[in-house]
């Protein structure tokens, strides 16, 4: 498995009945695949995954790992309460195919360290696959610091980490305490050339899902050195990056996607699609950014 690049987390296309849309889903992966992605995220925030059933999320990455064939690796993301709904999807994902996993702490219990690291631990040692731990604490309130990743260093297929601690020093800390023992990759699409340029190899990002060309532009222009082309290119990009900062960013970022004809705003309650004052803030964003879209 090759952390580095660029791992959009898809979201999950609806169609206006809220059944799933599989074309305009393999719609969207055509134009991540195309713009040259180093692999795809399912089931995360972005993904809706909370208000998936278990024949859904099963649907889903079977016929994603179908349609990218091995092109990229996929990555199916695991937020579980319990630890035996996490163990199931982590054997459901192998048997399905998929290259690997992101997983984050257990949901709706403030589990203390000793249960997050055993948590983990259980998990990564019920399978062979890969696993990149997902370390959000400001959005779902816990930290996995250094000394549990020290702890979780011994399981070998504990490999990468999604860096959303939002702080940006916190990718040296990890290099000064673990030199390249995990791959780090930013999850804060805001901070994503910041990290990059601090050691992260990889980008977990959000508003790549409409705009997957400047995401891996950037991306690879920070690999040849090449920073003030980056650094212009994300300037631009910057107040479309704020959508995915926002409680709101699964309606933000569909809005985007729908005005760039890779996706619809369809969305699952309780979450509603966007009204009033609000959609006109954002559509103006996104108009903004699509009219100063610089040629690549």
């Amino acid at each position: 498995m090759n952390w580095k690049g660029v791992f959009p987390a898809v979201t999950t296309k609806f169609h206006a009945d809220g059944s799933l849309d599989m074309d305009l889903f393999f719609k969207n992966l055509d134009f991540q695949l195309e713009s040259g992605v180093n692999g795809i995220i399912l089931g995360g925030t972005l993904g809706e995954s909370s208000v998936l059933s278990q024949e859904e999320k099963i649907t889903l990455t079977g016929e994603t790992v179908k349609y990218i064939n091995g092109r990229v690796p996929v990555i199916l993301n695991i937020a579980e309460g319990a630890t035996q709904d996490a163990l199931f999807w982590a054997k459901k994902a192998e048997e399905l195919g998929a290259s690997g996993l992101m997983i984050l702490p257990p949901m709706r219990y403030a589990a203390d360290a000793r249960e997050v690291v055993t948590y983990f631990k259980t998990v990564a040692n019920s399978t062979q696959l890969p696993i990149m731990i997902y370390n959000n604490p400001v959005d779902y309130k816990t930290l996995v610091t250094i000394d549990m990743f020290a702890e979780l260093a011994e399981c070998e297929n504990i490999q990468a980490i999604k860096e959303s601690t939002r702080d940006i020093s916190n990718v040296t800390r990890m290099i000064n305490r673990f030199g390249d023992r995990y791959a780090l990759l930013c999850g804060v699409d805001t901070l994503a050339l910041e990290e990059l340029l601090m050691g992260a190899v990889g980008w977990v990002a959000g508003l790549v899902c409409a705009f997957p060309k400047e995401t891996v532009t950037i991306f690879n222009l920070v690999q040849e050195g090449k920073i003030e082309e980056a650094r212009e290119i994300y300037r631009w990009f910057l107040p479309l990056l704020e959508l995915d900062i926002h409680p709101k960013l699964v309606q933000y970022i569909k809005l985007a996607e729908q005005h760039c004809g890779i996706g619809s705003e369809h969305v699952r309650a309780p979450r509603l699609t966007l009204i009033g004052e609000e959609r006109e803030r954002i559509e103006a964003i996104i108009a903004t950014g699509l009219a100063k879209r610089p040629k690549l």
